[in-house]
């Protein structure tokens, strides 16, 4: 028999691969009704073409043939984990996609890394404040930064720390001749990655700042913590274990709901700093109508949303003391 744990995993997993056909799906019947394919896009680059040319482009990338037929083909390739080849990168969606992913897994875990402990960190301090100066500018700060766009504030910031102090690139995901060793390459890549991060980081940190401390206000009127206040425990270990982890709850909670849109966001940030992920991929998939390889992403990120949820739902077992292993086994919580 399995443990609870891997069989939580393995029945998750399983309840996602209807989502990802549903998924699949849903974006071939858009991209169906949408007007032009990828012939079309193909040769408005290249300024026009005669008839015969887009017939003999359609023909050799499978776009003459009825919907049925292309959906069968495009069902087909799914199942089998053979996406098929990219008109747009000119080679296997697979290989397009696994190249790309590096980069856009490092951006997201570090910018969900940066926004969920700042804003643990801030939300605590703004709840522990309540009604004072430091609250309110916090709260403030906040609504600024959730009020702000994702590209805005990534070009003020590429104004403010590239050109005018030159402080840091401003895009790329790492130095062309840059260093070769492991430890040199690491840092750089970080270094370019530092504004990515902080702009998307910055957006999302609002919304767990407001979290955290609505969460931390209503432990704090809790009855347990009242009673641990008369048995006489350090007021630390109070705000630590009884008050702040528990309020840890919501704000998890929300990292699994906010991934899909951070997803989405680096999109933009990938496309403002010219690095080379998934969003930049999506975005040159959209624009040359290319159906492969914008399935491949979406069932990419798709997939990353699913385990994103996952590691979501195991970490519960890890705050709450009250998740035990009959809970992961029923799938409770």
């Amino acid at each position: 028999m399995l443990p609870p744990t891997l069989s939580f995993i393995l029945r998750r997993l399983l309840h996602g691969i209807p989502v990802v056909l549903i998924v699949a799906v849903g974006v071939f019947v858009i991209l169906e009704a949408a007007p032009g394919d990828a012939v079309d896009a193909y040769l408005a680059q290249l300024g026009g073409g005669d008839a015969s040319l887009a017939a003999d482009l359609r023909e050799q990338w499978g776009l003459d043939r009825s919907e049925l037929g292309r959906f069968i083909a495009y069902l087909t390739s799914i199942v089998t984990l053979d996406l098929g080849r990219s008109v747009a990168v000119g080679g296997s969606v697979v290989e397009a996609i696994l190249t790309r992913l590096p980069a856009t897994l490092l951006l997201m875990g570090a910018s969900i890394a940066f926004s969920a402990s700042l804003g643990v960190l801030l939300g605590g301090i703004a709840a522990l404040r309540r009604g004072g100066m430091t609250d309110g500018v916090l709260t403030l700060g906040a609504l600024i930064l959730n009020a702000i766009p994702g590209f805005w504030l990534g070009l003020i910031l590429i104004v403010v720390f590239v050109v005018w102090l030159g402080w840091f690139p401003h895009a790329g995901f790492g130095s062309i001749n840059g260093p070769r060793d492991p430890i040199g390459r690491s840092l750089d890549i970080a270094w370019h990655l530092v504004l990515p991060v902080t702009t998307l980081g910055l957006t999302y940190m609002a919304l767990y700042l407001r979290l955290m401390r609505g969460a931390m206000i209503e432990t704090r009127a809790s009855t347990w913590v009242r009673a641990a206040r008369a048995r006489g425990l350090p007021e630390t270990r109070i705000v630590r274990r009884h008050m702040a982890r528990p309020a840890l709850l919501p704000v998890v909670t929300m990292l699994g709901l906010q991934a899909g849109t951070m997803l989405g966001g680096s999109v933009v940030i990938e496309t403002v700093f010219a690095i080379p992920g998934l969003g930049s991929l999506a975005y040159l998939a959209v624009s040359q109508r290319d159906l492969p390889l914008i399935a491949g992403v979406v069932l990419a990120g798709t997939v990353l949303v699913i385990i994103v949820n996952i590691l979501v739902d195991l970490s519960y077992a890890r705050i709450d003391p009250r998740m035990t292993d009959e809970r992961l086994r029923t799938g409770v919580g």
